[in-house]
């Protein structure tokens, strides 16, 4: 008796499991991508000031490991521990669609943001730090 009562609790687990698993994507790719983005021309166009200057580089690393990687995780996968109570993915920093974009359009997303990506202009005032943040997601290829 012992043995088809611990043998019911398995099979229920299991179905509760299996159906409870529907609900939540396997895979953090398969969560809502998120309407397209609808960037201003100005910011389609805006070029990096700071672009020559490489050091900047390291300094934009800092500045992502402070505001970006709860969400976006440490080398912009889309696996931060915030991720998970998104309803849209973060997106991957190193597709060929993100880093297609022009520098203008990233800081426009980054920095600006929108729905469930804050906004930081109050956060990094400084637009050269911006800019090094920019830099240092060119570099997650």
């Amino acid at each position: 008796m012992k043995t088809k009562s611990i043998f019911s609790v398995s099979i229920l687990a299991v179905v509760l499991m299996l159906g409870l698993s529907a609900f939540v994507p396997n895979n953090p790719n398969e969560k809502d991508k998120g309407e397209a983005w609808d960037i201003p021309e100005k910011f389609q166009t805006m070029k990096n000031p700071y672009a020559d200057d490489v050091s900047l580089v390291k300094f934009g690393k800092t500045q992502y490991m402070k505001h970006c990687r709860s969400c976006h995780g440490n080398v912009g996968l889309g696996d931060g521990p915030k991720a998970k109570s998104l309803d849209t993915f973060p997106g991957l920093f190193n597709s060929k669609e993100f880093q297609a974009q022009s520098d203008g359009t990233i800081y426009y997303q980054s920095i600006l943001g929108r729905n469930e990506m804050p906004n930081y202009e109050s956060k990094i005032p400084d637009e050269e730090d911006r800019w090094a943040l920019i830099m240092y997601l060119r570099t997650l290829k």
